[in-house]
């Protein structure tokens, strides 16, 4: 009785802490981007200290005078010290290690939920490693000169941070979940779901395209052009810009069967609405960086809202699994439990 106690009490604490975390990874997230939009990914040319130090330098006086030459194999042998992009990158670094500190919490706040659900527990552990895992990484990118393939493999790792966590979050929700009803949902729904995911990652992986073609756009037409990269752009620039109107009709589509079967309250429902919302934020932005010659700020933006989609449609995709098993389950248990009555009442002396 106690140890169930326990565990109702820490479930409730576990869904507030892995929130908290969850939106802190995707500030990380945009702090992240902005890093990389500004060009101030190698504000720090060594990781994990900056120009040999723990706290980064002010001033250029601050270094010893043949700076250059000692970082020149790091991407200094041209580049003068800045100070705003080295503490814009230290800036990110500590923020990095704050959500180191918060993902090692929530696996913490997770230990006295494995009896519970050991999935969760599982879960944030490895929600844990993947951010040692993600360190390592972020010190080959720097390492690497920000090669734009490290840089896309360290943006697909924080995806799976944010799917991993997302899914001990959902665990932690199942029975929510299971209470809400979805016996009268569009029998469709399922396959539009599937399709709209899919489409997400095609969507995203074009969009991930277009980020390296505008790093090497930026290498080989300098920042100052940066309104004509446009006119560089490959084909499946444009394939990614016509593209988003397809996935904001499937999804539109898809809160139409949703508030025609479950109605405008439902979980699913609302968490669908936001993902409208968050699909227009992506559509916006990324127009607004295909017809204004590629506005730095709005990339960070775009690039927020792609990520909040891939997750909130992960959630979802959770969220309707553990309502549709819940509802399996209770149609399971009121058969059998008829089964039983009727086994039991055949079983009657005949008087």
């Amino acid at each position: 009785m106690a140890s169930t106690y326990s565990a109702d009490s820490a479930l409730p604490r576990f869904r507030r802490l892995a929130t908290i975390t969850l939106l802190a990874v995707y500030f990380l997230i945009l702090v992240g981007a902005s890093v990389r939009a500004s060009g101030a990914g190698m504000g720090c040319p060594d990781w994990p200290t900056c120009f040999g130090s723990w706290i980064p330098p002010t001033h250029e006086s601050q270094l010893p005078a043949n700076y250059q030459e000692i970082y020149a194999e790091l991407g200094y042998a041209d580049t003068r010290f800045n100070v705003v992009k080295t503490w814009t990158e230290y800036m990110n670094r500590l923020v990095g290690v704050t959500i180191g500190l918060l993902i090692f919490a929530t696996a913490i706040f997770s230990w006295p939920l494995r009896r519970l659900n050991s999935r969760i527990t599982w879960a944030s552990i490895a929600t844990f490693l993947m951010v040692g895992f993600q360190g390592w990484l972020g010190a080959k990118v720097v390492s690497s000169n920000l090669q734009p393939g490290m840089i896309t493999l360290h943006m697909l790792m924080a995806l799976a941070i944010v799917g991993t966590l997302l899914y001990a979050l959902a665990q932690s929700r199942r029975q929510l979940m299971v209470a809400q009803p979805v016996t009268s949902i569009d029998p469709r729904f399922e396959k539009w779901l599937y399709i709209v995911l899919g489409m997400t990652i095609m969507q995203v992986t074009m969009g991930t395209q277009v980020r390296e073609m505008t790093d090497i756009l930026r290498e080989s037409q300098g920042e100052e052009l940066r309104s004509a990269w446009i006119e560089a752009m490959p084909w499946f620039f444009y394939v990614h810009r016509s593209f988003s109107a397809l996935v904001l009709f499937a999804n539109l589509w898809l809160v139409r069967l949703l508030i025609n079967s479950l109605g405008w309250m439902h979980t699913l429902t609302r968490l669908t609405l936001g993902m409208i919302v968050i699909i227009g934020v992506a559509v916006t932005s990324g127009a607004t960086l295909g017809h204004l010659g590629m506005p730095a700020l709005v990339q960070p933006l775009h690039l927020l809202a792609a990520t909040l989609l891939f997750g909130l449609q992960f959630l979802i995709w959770m969220s309707y699994r553990h309502a549709r098993d819940g509802a399996l389950a209770t149609t399971r248990n009121s058969v059998t439990g008829r089964a039983d009555q009727a086994v039991a009442g055949s079983e009657q002396p005949a008087v």
